[in-house]
């Protein structure tokens, strides 16, 4: 409580929840980093708490002799443009400026918790365990994907990976997303289809021996469950590469389904094809294997009082609730108290 914690993407769409989840266990004492630039991403932090506001390309400046006075790094800014094609771009600004600040935690002894990526994973050829034994293996399948994945790799090469903490998001949807444009998630997207034209179209199957159409399976999770599950690793010591997803597959259909329920429409979608420059890159299915992330969790709790106590640490009320939203009750929520209002979060 008398430290600083340092939230970068602070503006953006988890990031900015984690601003909210905070603030709501009554913590102010945030030094917030982003660049806003010609969007809209302020809106995100309107009625949220911090002690300060400045752009990325200040922080190391800013950090300056300040080591001693920081308790965490929440390191969620970077370009989660998964068609950016700039891989230079990607790489200086997803991968070098991580590592920089993650050599500051550790010079320092800060915890530092970043954001990885789903991505590495490519088509899941390997599976979705976040186990660091095959951490090598992996193929991402776009740039987005490498440079989160290189920094992965880092950690690994150079020892450190005991002694941070990364977070393998799969597909986050729900509040401030509104400026994302392209990269918003379908939920966001699908909602004016249905209220302009009633009908959501959803990709034929690329694989239909495996897939019918819109079976195509994601692992789904909504943005209130992933902030919290990553504001966990606040109260614990807990280090390493771990899942946020839902440890679910929903079908496109299933997601679509749920948000014509949301907003008491029939369900009615359209097939349409593929677009051919996709197929070869498209994921079928994902699904987090969350293990690995349940069996730290529980242990951390009963090792530690303090986490039972803990202000941020919500335990599990019974041992298969990993998250507290299902897909349906999830954009239910978001379409009905966000989307449908203009809401943030």
């Amino acid at each position: 409580m008398d430290k600083w914690i340092v939230v970068t993407g602070a503006a953006g769409f988890i990031g900015s929840g984690v601003v909210k989840f905070l603030n709501d266990k009554g913590l102010y004492n945030l030094i917030l980093v982003d660049d806003i630039e010609k969007t809209d991403k302020w809106k995100n932090l309107l009625g949220k708490k911090s002690l300060d506001l400045f752009s990325r390309h200040e922080l190391f400046s800013w950090l300056e002799g300040r080591g001693d006075q920081i308790a965490a790094f929440l390191h969620l800014g970077a370009c989660s443009d998964t068609l950016e094609s700039d891989g230079d771009f990607l790489m200086q600004n997803n991968f070098r400026y991580t590592v920089r600040l993650a050599e500051y935690a550790l010079k320092h002894s800060i915890r530092f918790i970043y954001a990885s990526s789903a991505a590495t994973y490519g088509k899941g050829e390997e599976g979705f365990c976040d186990d660091h034994e095959g951490l090598e293996e992996l193929k991402p399948l776009n740039l987005y994907g490498f440079s989160k994945y290189y920094f992965d790799l880092w950690a690994k090469q150079n020892g450190v990976l005991d002694q941070l903490v990364g977070l393998k998001y799969f597909n986050v949807f729900g509040p401030n997303e509104n400026h994302k444009g392209r990269m918003a998630s379908m939920v966001y997207k699908m909602v004016p289809l249905v209220q302009q034209e009633g009908v959501i179209p959803l990709f034929k199957s690329s694989d239909p021996s495996r897939f019918k159409d819109g079976d195509q399976r994601r692992d789904f999770i909504y943005t209130k469950d992933a902030v919290r599950m990553s504001c966990a690793f606040l109260e614990n010591e807990i280090c390493g590469i771990f899942n946020i997803g839902s440890g679910v597959a929903s079908s496109w259909n299933e997601l679509a389904g749920a948000v014509f329920k949301a907003l008491d429409k029939p369900i009615k979608i359209e097939y349409i094809d593929m677009p051919r420059e996709m197929q070869g890159q498209y994921q079928n299915y994902t699904c987090a294997s969350m293990g690995k992330y349940n069996g730290a969790m529980r242990g951390a709790l009963l090792s530690s009082t303090r986490c039972v106590n803990s202000p941020l640490f919500a335990q599990q009320e019974e041992e298969d609730r990993l998250c507290q939203f299902s897909l349906e009750e999830g954009v239910g929520d978001y379409v009905k108290n966000y989307l449908l209002t203009g809401q943030r979060w």
